[in-house]
């Protein structure tokens, strides 16, 4: 089961487009069996927050979509956690989407921002859970793996 902490710190988004944030997290949980107890946070931003937090903590100096702090991500002198106590719930991380970023996109891209928070929600979910598209085989299997949880949830891109 995934526990979600949940912060909208624009105090923009509609209940329907929480919902959709949230369902899709529940889903993607689902398609890729976490079978234990999983805790995340997810918090929506505007994009003077991730810049912020983009360039402290990435280097690079501007607004991005959405960014993930994996727990268990390598960081330099850092060794990954190697048994997660099977007695405490498995912390994922923490998920930052610019609504911002996420308006313009779903503008660019011509679709729903209900369809672009799900994908930015999924997309950063699954860096959180290992994922990666650095190398052409890995994207494959990535966005392979998002349109498959987008579709099935009902958010099709158009």
């Amino acid at each position: 089961m995934l526990s979600i902490l949940f912060k909208d710190k624009t105090g923009e988004l509609s209940q329907n487009q929480v919902d959709i944030i949230l369902g899709v997290l529940d889903a993607a949980a689902k398609r890729l069996e976490l079978n234990r107890e999983t805790e995340m946070s997810a918090t929506i931003v505007h994009d003077d927050e991730i810049h912020a937090i983009n360039r402290d903590y990435r280097g690079k100096d501007r607004p991005t979509d959405v960014i993930s702090f994996a727990i268990n991500d390598e960081s330099e002198g850092d060794s990954p956690i190697a048994e997660w106590p099977e007695d405490l719930p498995y912390e994922l991380g923490d998920l930052i989407i610019s609504l911002d970023t996420a308006k313009r996109q779903a503008e660019e891209y011509n679709h729903s921002l209900e369809r672009e928070l799900g994908f930015l929600a999924c997309h950063g979910f699954l860096h959180l859970n290992g994922y990666d598209h650095i190398e052409p085989e890995d994207e494959k299997v990535m966005f392979g793996l998002q349109r498959e949880i987008l579709d099935a949830y009902g958010l099709k891109r158009e």
